[in-house]
């Protein structure tokens, strides 16, 4: 029995997308080689490597409860690609990791885990969404000044919205800081130092601003509704959740805030 045409475009989309994906891959090996060798040359010389391996030792002994500590560095990728009358956004983001040894009269030794590449933790998505509906899911296609009331801020022409890569950004983003947050969590991998290219605190303050026009959240907010362990969310959660942020582990109080 032949197969129907939806079922080989869906086929010839998914071999596309794998190709796609397997380029990608080989490309980053070949990056992480010649990034080797520019380490080796320049980058080196960058960091810094003269501090009291003593108090270094001490330090850790204290911090981490140990001399020698897990780590992870988690970093992200994105692209958008046109596709027939789809759009393909790609996000992920993928770890890194290793030990740290400190000693008292030496350097610390850094042993990376030498299968990361093929044994890794990972984490990627791939979403299609038809040309025509990108400017639905993107909304800084338009400007909201008051609830209700839209503006087109972008010119909705086809190019532009190919040159879109604010959905891919989102899901790399939440990529990497699921996968953060995976690893430091899970007890078996015991990760005690978490690399990241991106700080938290502005990321905080960035999400603050972007949502700081309260009188527009039941306009453009998706999570007023939303059930979570069956209690409905509704604005008094997203006022108090912005700020009180607390941590018990730390006992740290939640920041002060006047909004």
């Amino acid at each position: 029995m032949s197969s129907s045409f939806l079922s080989r475009r869906i086929r010839r989309t998914s071999e596309l997308l794998k190709v796609g994906a397997s380029d990608q891959f080989s490309e980053y090996e070949g990056r992480f080689r010649s990034l080797r060798g520019l380490y080796d040359r320049l980058l080196s010389d960058f960091i810094v490597s003269d501090f009291s391996y003593q108090e270094a030792f001490e330090t850790a002994q204290r911090f981490f409860g140990s001399t020698r500590v897990q780590f992870a560095g988690v970093d992200g990728t994105m692209y958008s690609r046109p596709l027939f009358d789809l759009m393909i956004f790609f996000g992920g983001a993928y770890a890194a990791t290793g030990t740290i040894e400190f000693r008292k009269d030496a350097k610390p030794v850094v042993e990376y885990d030498s299968k990361f590449l093929r044994e890794g933790a990972g984490v990627s998505s791939v979403v299609p969404i038809y040309i025509n509906e990108v400017p639905d899911v993107d909304q800084t296609f338009f400007d909201l000044e008051e609830p209700g009331e839209l503006s087109v801020s972008k010119p909705l022409i086809d190019q532009t919205i190919i040159n879109n890569a604010t959905i891919a950004n989102w899901i790399m983003s939440f990529a990497e800081y699921y996968l953060a947050y995976k690893l430091i969590t899970d007890p078996d991998k015991n990760i005690r130092i978490l690399l990241m290219d991106r700080a938290l605190s502005g990321e905080r303050a960035s999400l603050l601003y972007d949502t700081s026009k309260r009188e527009l959240w039941k306009a453009k907010s998706s999570l007023i509704g939303y059930e979570v362990d069956d209690i409905t969310i509704d604005v008094n959660d997203l006022a108090y959740g912005r700020y009180c942020l607390r941590n018990p582990v730390l006992g740290l109080p939640p920041a002060r805030a006047r909004n």
